[in-house]
């Protein structure tokens, strides 16, 4: 036989045992990433409150689980706020490592070991949450560059769909950077892989086991995966994760500007020398902006030399720099000029009062309310008050009947029948020592106005 015939024979069997070897090789490559991985992943129970509806101010009683990953080994644990909701209890399910000695590997996984959890903080507005136990050295996963990763790079999924734990599949990127609603101001990272119910809070992945995005919802009618699943980028879960172990909450930032997005359409009709880029369409009187030099019709070229490509970007930016000072480059009828500009935090963020919430401690039952102590975490969250001592209601909770008026988030309640109260124990005490079916006034400032609501407690 001929050579050339023996190789046209030969050729698709060495083909075939190519790639039989290269898909072994890849296979052992997702088997070794998975490994190193799964450890880092926990299962995150809870008892107690969550939204009952879009609003974050008005919570109901449930019992859910969701995911989270282990980012540092002292026990520091992210997750999604909604996962976490208004908790009573919050408990931790960390995987349980085979035996270092056992004779054989077995295809099932020990029992894991379940820890009580501590709920550091949350951020309603990005939906993560950050927990600790009191456990350590664990295995933790770093965090990746979210703004580094591309469209069609392949990442993988971790967590506990409909309470399966320890569960991965695998996807690409479908979008870098993903805006769901116009009104939004989070952007994600969209993926085909196959995000559940339960996976809320597990990590998103790249392939060399970095953390690039938190799985925060899908998309679908019947909600389970259709391939249309969102994570938050890893760069905004980083800066929210730092922030609340050193802040026990987010600061946000605002320098009094109106940003807006250059289109092609609009560098047309003002005439401006670029058609892409952020445009300064407002600056406020008296703010840091101002205060600056900074002037409507600016082109904002950097944010601390990183280059500024639209509205949202730029906003993203000023939002995670609180008490910094940054440097803005601009053009302004076609000179560039630096200007620093001081960072100021948002005051008043209600959304933070629900965040000071731990659960049955701040649940007053016949009242049908969450509260917290007006102290001096509480007063910069709120406008200037009548008094300086109180109780306020941070949410409603939905499924607790309570006859007549009800409270809203935001009240300050400063008496119950007479009797001044000046704080939650105080209020608690009160109520407990009134019968059912009485009628209760409460004296409260609602909007900066003082007024009576009557209840009728059960």
């Amino acid at each position: 036989m001929r050579p050339f015939a023996i190789l046209l024979l030969v050729a698709p069997v060495l083909l075939a045992q190519r790639t039989r070897g290269e898909l072994r090789e890849m296979s052992g490559l997702f088997e070794s990433l998975v490994e190193r991985v799964d450890p880092a992943v926990v299962q995150v129970i809870t008892r107690g409150f969550a939204p009952a509806s879009e609003s974050s101010f008005t919570v109901q009683t449930r019992r859910g689980s969701g995911s989270g990953v282990i980012v540092d080994p002292s026990g520091y644990i992210v997750t999604n706020a909604h996962v976490v909701g208004v908790a009573r209890r919050v408990q931790v399910l960390l995987p349980q490592p085979a035996a270092a000695d056992a004779p054989k590997r077995s295809i099932l996984k020990p029992t894991g070991k379940l820890l009580n959890a501590e709920v550091v903080g949350q951020d309603r507005q990005t939906d993560i949450a950050v927990l600790k136990v009191d456990a350590g050295p664990l295995t933790a996963l770093p965090f990746g560059d979210s703004e580094a990763i591309r469209q069609g790079q392949l990442v993988f999924a971790f967590g506990s769909p409909f309470g399966l734990e320890n569960s991965v599949s695998q996807g690409v990127v479908s979008s870098v950077a993903r805006q769901v609603r116009s009104e939004d101001t989070m952007i994600y990272v969209q993926t085909d892989a196959a995000i559940n119910p339960g996976n809320s809070g597990g990590p998103l992945v790249d392939t060399e086991g970095r953390v690039v995005g938190i799985n925060t919802f899908i998309l679908s009618d019947s909600g389970a995966n259709t391939g249309v699943g969102f994570a938050a980028p890893s760069n905004i879960v980083r800066t929210v994760y730092e922030q609340i172990r050193k802040f026990g909450r987010v600061r946000r930032g605002q320098i009094g500007v109106i940003a807006q997005t250059i289109t092609p359409g609009l560098a047309h009709a003002l005439d401006l020398p670029r058609d892409w880029g952020v445009l300064l369409s407002d600056v406020t009187d008296g703010s840091p902006a101002a205060a600056a030099g900074l002037e409507v019709k600016d082109i904002v070229l950097t944010f601390n030399g990183k280059p500024m490509e639209n509205a949202r970007q730029l906003g993203v930016n000023i939002y995670g720099s609180a008490g910094e000072t940054v440097t803005l480059e601009i053009l302004r009828r076609g000179q560039k000029l630096e200007k620093r500009v001081a960072v100021l935090e948002r005051p008043r963020d209600p959304d933070r009062i629900l965040g000071l919430v731990s659960g049955e401690r701040n649940l007053l039952a016949r009242l049908g309310i969450l509260a917290v102590d007006v102290d001096e975490k509480v007063t910069p969250l709120l406008p200037p008050l009548r008094r300086l001592s109180g109780v306020v209601v941070a949410g409603v909770v939905a499924d607790v009947s309570v006859d007549n008026d009800r409270f809203q988030p935001g009240d300050v309640i400063y008496e119950i029948n007479n009797v001044r109260v000046s704080s939650l124990a105080g209020l608690r005490e009160q109520v407990e020592k009134l019968g059912h079916g009485v009628a209760v006034a409460a004296f409260i400032e609602r909007a900066g106005q003082l007024q009576y609501l009557l209840l009728e407690l059960e």
